[in-house]
């Protein structure tokens, strides 16, 4: 069998490995594609997740989740798209499920190729196995099959660099549920109407929420902060319900105890406004997996009664900044700014000078927040969140590495 993998970034290397000793590969990297040869004499091609299928003409195109998907039970696999929020409500769908006694794989566009993972899944001795698969637009694109529990989360527009427009990136995200039968479940945000627009491409069993149930006895025991980690809680707590075949109240009256603790012990992910410390009275927050103004916005939100310094700004991809001073100038929490990055000046044009300061490099941003944060210690008890609302390649290699910088500066404090 001959294959050629079209990209060599963590998904294409993960292609290799599980072929390596199966077929003879072929590796295309760096490459536009009008450039590339006639791919027909290839038996399979993998496109990695952000080469767009349509730019491709070739009958075997493939990719790690249509493989995937093709060759697992699809009974056990529980997908989960929206904007932001996937990688939380993966992980608390995962820790639920654990919590109450099942094998989980956490898979996907949170970090582990699936393909990692195909064998083991397929080697289960029982049925005490879930599959929680994050699939991003990239994974959906093109895809001919759709999960059995389809999560489908607040959808606004991202990512409009690689797809055409909005409406390419709804479709795209709508292959989670297209392909759903009458025996499957789709768990969708009522309140977002491309969220209802993509639930509604279901043939299965709608679940929407928030629902009716009064859920704060439980979503109280949740550690990390703001309303849309509540909404993800919520969300996850349906998908572990279909998944167990069961509605939300019983779940909760048969295993309340039991969820309640997996959600105190639920710590976040790196990078996802994420507790750092606390000194002199001021805590400081690491939310800089927000390389868009929806995340910093849901940020900014999450301490809507605290005072916050906020740290912003970032890779300039000459997008329209109106919103960003908005958000981050006119939100009544935001004591001050600081500006970081490509973007900083176009950021405060036409801002009142007292309401930000620039900084030349992180560290100086942050020394500028924890000042500015001290003379608001009068008031009440400030935040520094570093929520930057842009992408990260100006100054850092990518936003682990922006976040890493961050909380490594901020426990050096003193």
């Amino acid at each position: 069998m001959k294959i050629a993998i079209l990209g060599y970034g963590v998904e294409g290397k993960s292609v290799e490995k599980y072929f390596a000793n199966k077929a003879d590969i072929t590796i295309f990297d760096n490459f536009k594609p009008a450039d590339l040869p006639d791919l027909s004499a290839f038996d399979l091609v993998f496109r990695t997740p952000s080469v767009n299928p349509n730019l491709l003409k070739h009958t075997n195109l493939s990719s790690i989740t249509d493989y995937f998907f093709d060759h697992v039970d699809l009974n056990h696999v529980i997908g989960i798209t929206g904007t932001k929020g996937k990688g939380t409500t993966c992980s608390l769908t995962t820790a639920l499920l654990k919590a109450l006694g099942y094998r989980t794989y956490l898979v996907g566009n949170i970090g582990t190729p699936a393909l990692d993972v195909l064998d083991e899944v397929n080697s289960q001795p029982d049925d005490h196995y879930f599959i929680i698969y994050e699939m991003s637009s990239f994974q959906l694109w093109a895809l001919q099959k759709s999960p059995h529990i389809a999560v489908v989360l607040r959808i606004s527009p991202d990512h409009l660099d690689i797809h055409k427009d909005f409406a390419e990136y709804v479709a795209a995200k709508s292959n989670i549920t297209k392909h759903q039968s009458t025996d499957d479940f789709c768990i969708f945000y009522s309140e977002n109407p491309d969220s209802r627009r993509i639930a509604e491409c279901s043939k299965g069993t709608l679940i929407s929420y928030p629902s009716n149930h009064n859920l704060d006895h439980l979503l109280d025991n949740l550690k990390i902060p703001g309303a849309h980690n509540r909404e993800n809680a919520e969300a996850a707590l349906n998908a572990v319900a279909a998944a167990l075949k069961t509605d939300l109240k019983t779940l909760l009256d048969n295993h309340f105890d039991v969820l309640a603790k997996a959600l105190r012990d639920f710590e976040g992910l790196p990078h996802r406004i994420q507790f750092i410390r606390e000194l002199n009275g001021i805590k400081y927050y690491d939310d800089n997996y927000s390389s868009a103004l929806p995340a910093a916005e849901v940020a900014i939100k999450a301490f809507e009664n605290r005072p916050v310094v906020l740290i912003a700004g970032g890779k300039d991809r000459n997008l329209d900044l109106s919103n960003h001073k908005k958000a981050f100038f006119e939100s009544k929490n935001v004591k001050k700014v600081i500006l970081i990055g490509e973007t900083k000046k176009k950021l405060a044009e036409g801002q009142p000078q007292e309401k930000y300061e620039f900084a030349t490099d992180l560290k100086t941003a942050v020394l500028k927040a924890k000042a500015a944060a001290e003379n608001l210690k009068a008031e009440a008890a400030p935040v520094v969140l570093m929520s930057p609302g842009a992408a990260s390649f100006d100054m850092f290699k990518n936003f682990n590495d922006r976040g890493d910088q961050f909380q490594a500066i901020v426990k050096e404090l003193s």
